[in-house]
């Protein structure tokens, strides 16, 4: 009996870390989302997909108190009240 390996490749898909402020109903995110090239933030986050990869995130209480860092983690949409890139927000201090 022989055994035949098939490599399987898939697409390398190209994507830009946008800074950004993800808000949920108890913790406030300050991560990394990954967007396509030349893509609006908004399409992102409009695919069928209910989860978003965010990396570089640090998680911040009610009170603003950093309370965990990730270099990875997935976000379900659901839980996502709002969320804005940093450079739209009105201070630099994105807590």
């Amino acid at each position: 009996m022989s055994i035949i390996r098939v490599n399987i490749f898939t697409d390398v898909i190209s994507k830009e870390g946008v800074r950004s402020v993800i808000q949920t109903l108890t913790v406030r995110i300050v991560g990394d989302v990954h967007v396509r090239p030349g893509q609006r933030f908004k399409d992102e986050m409009n695919k069928s997909d209910r989860f978003i990869a965010v990396t570089n995130a640090v998680i911040y209480n009610a009170r603003g108190e950093e309370i965990f860092q990730s270099e990875f983690m997935t976000i379900n949409l659901d839980h996502v009240v709002w969320l804005s890139p940093v450079d739209e927000q009105p201070d630099s201090d994105s807590r």
